[in-house]
């Protein structure tokens, strides 16, 4: 089916949760004038679905293929790739002095959930390349800078992220692959990395991978490694040591080509050092927390484009009868039950990532309170918006009922797609592990301490299941400063939900109260009041459930031994 942005709901976030028109107040952000804002809506959403989501379906099913050559994608795919650096939709968020625009990071996001809901597996290639231009520019000297990003910027290059082993996943420190310097300012790279989103491809002219190696003499672990970055092309226009050996078979995704990378079968690869040596995992970070906000973010595209046809097909499809004629599933209680739950989620999600965007934007001005409630928030978003994700497109397959689960209505591709959102980028479990970690500690637990705080003062006291929910996580967090590390980490996930889904409910609240001032079309206000209620009625009402598993210990979870696990 076809993709229709929803440009009124991204339109309204920006306005009222964002504050994209205080943000434009800032000089840095003066560019962001409302009718360029309008403007960047409506063309990135028809960009996407012109372009990208007419792809969507050969993508599934012809995929990248792999030879000894290189990578190629499906027809189509690299008309449309050009189509995205020429109107230079990627040139957004870049850094002005090397040809980006240097608009709020937010819009940027606006532009990816479109590209992700209409073509998610081809808008990986999109993804990793922001974050590779924000650690560079964090962390790269001057001649990185000049020679690397005006066109990573543009696109015309894209950038990979290279941290997992076959030895060395979560666990990074594991990493064997090797750096040793050659004197003049550059290192041979040889190893082997594994699960490489777009390693290769025939979409651009160059591919500039940034690669975690260890150099001789390193200290052991984390604090041992290094990042490098490792061109596919060098700037004398040779080809550097490095292929793709294979790419995986998955279950979904089949348009973004995950790749076995192998450095220095003939020597070594040329790279060169990004930041300090043994700061590599700083640096990457940069490029990390980039790449896990735009993955809750897919996880919000994938469910729009789930929701929207679960829609359409439960207004088409005739099956049963009410009051004596034939009806359309649309019209029986548990149907619409599952398309309100498809919408309120989505719509949450949507408010949760483009909040933290806001964040992120202020962070960039200096706020540093506004830095602080964006690192708190990334965890959140990643996880939850891809939990999101995965309930939504399979409540897509549930209204299709039985021509949900075979593979013509498409509706199964999204499921397929989504499933691996909650694993890469730090699965979600690692996610809730940050979240009971460093960022329930972090300065003391200020940042969160602040966040419920001015939620449990905005949330208006009719609210009860809110405030209530608001309340519990304040009471969980208390709980889980005073634990042992185990019985945190066993409690971890289940405050993570509660926290997402209260500071979207907050944020979902908000957008109620705005719709009081809202003179807009009629349809989009009905809906959203009834999205904000259904969530805060019924989600957060689920939500208070999980309190009692983030305060139990670890104790059950200890008390079979290995082999009771397979009895």
């Amino acid at each position: 089916m076809t993709y229709t942005p929803p440009v009124e709901e991204q339109r309204f976030l920006l306005r009222h949760i964002v504050g994209i028109d205080e943000l434009a107040g800032h000089n840095a952000f003066a560019e962001a004038t409302p009718d360029l804002v309008d403007a960047i809506v409506e063309g990135a959403g028809a960009f996407a679905a012109g372009a990208f989501a007419p792809l969507n379906r050969a993508g599934d099913e012809i995929g990248a293929k792999w030879s000894p050559e290189g990578v190629t994608l499906p027809p189509g795919f690299g008309e449309a790739y050009r189509g995205y650096v020429e109107g230079g939709w990627g040139t957004l968020a870049g850094p002005p002095e090397h040809g980006g625009q240097g608009l709020p990071l937010t819009l940027a996001s606006v532009v990816m959930e479109d590209l992700g809901s209409a073509n998610m597996g081809f808008s990986l290639v999109m993804m990793l390349t922001p974050g590779t231009v924000e650690s560079l520019k964090h962390h790269g000297s001057p001649e990185l800078q000049a020679r690397w990003l005006p066109k990573l910027v543009t696109g015309e290059w894209t950038g990979t992220m290279n941290l997992t082993e076959p030895q060395a996943g979560s666990d990074v420190g594991a990493l064997k692959t090797r750096a040793e310097p050659v004197g003049d300012g550059t290192y041979r790279i040889t190893g082997t990395k594994i699960f490489i989103t777009f390693g290769e491809h025939d979409l651009a002219d160059n591919i500039v991978h940034l690669v975690l190696a260890r150099l001789p003499g390193a200290p052991a672990g984390t604090r041992g490694i290094s990042l490098f970055l490792v061109p596919k092309i060098l700037p004398d226009g040779s080809k550097n040591d490095l292929h793709c050996v294979s790419i995986e078979h998955k279950l979904g995704i089949h348009a973004s080509p995950t790749c076995v990378m192998s450095y220095g079968d003939n020597g070594g690869a040329t790279g060169w050092l990004i930041g300090e040596e043994n700061r590599g995992m700083a640096a990457m970070f940069t490029m990390m927390n980039n790449a896990r906000l735009n993955v809750g973010l897919q996880g919000v595209s994938i469910a729009e484009r789930a929701t929207q046809q679960a829609v359409a097909y439960a207004r088409e499809r005739v099956q049963g009868s009410r009051e004596g004629r034939p009806a359309r599933i649309i019209e029986f209680p548990d149907v619409r039950r599952m398309l309100l739950r498809m919408k309120a989620l989505t719509q949450a999600a949507r408010a949760l990532a483009y909040y933290c965007a806001g964040q992120t934007d202020r962070a960039g001005l200096g706020d540093d309170a506004a830095r602080a409630r964006a690192d708190l928030l990334t965890p959140l978003v990643k996880a939850y918006g891809t939990d999101v994700g995965c309930e939504v497109t399979s409540l897509g397959i549930q209204v299709h009922g039985g021509m949900g689960y075979v593979e013509e209505t498409g509706a199964a591709q999204h499921f397929r797609d989504a499933r691996i959102s909650p694993i890469y980028e730090g699965t979600n479990g690692i996610q809730a592990a940050d979240l009971v970690g460093r960022k329930l500690s972090a300065d003391g637990g200020a940042a969160l301490d602040a966040l419920i705080a001015e939620m449990q003062t905005d949330i208006a006291q009719e609210d009860l299941e809110l405030a209530h929910l608001v309340d519990l996580c304040g009471a969980a967090a208390a709980g889980l400063r005073t634990m042992q590390p185990d019985d945190r980490l066993a409690g971890s996930y289940p405050f993570l939900t509660m926290l997402a889904v209260a500071v979207s409910g907050w944020l979902m609240s908000k957008e109620e109260k705005a719709l009081d001032s809202y003179d807009g079309d009629p349809s989009f206000a009905a809906s959203k009041r009834a999205t904000v209620e259904y969530y805060i009625r019924h989600v957060a009402a689920e939500a208070k459930a999980q309190f009692g598993a983030a305060m139990a210990s670890s104790k059950l979870l200890y008390s079979i031994d290995e082999a009771a696990f397979a009895a």
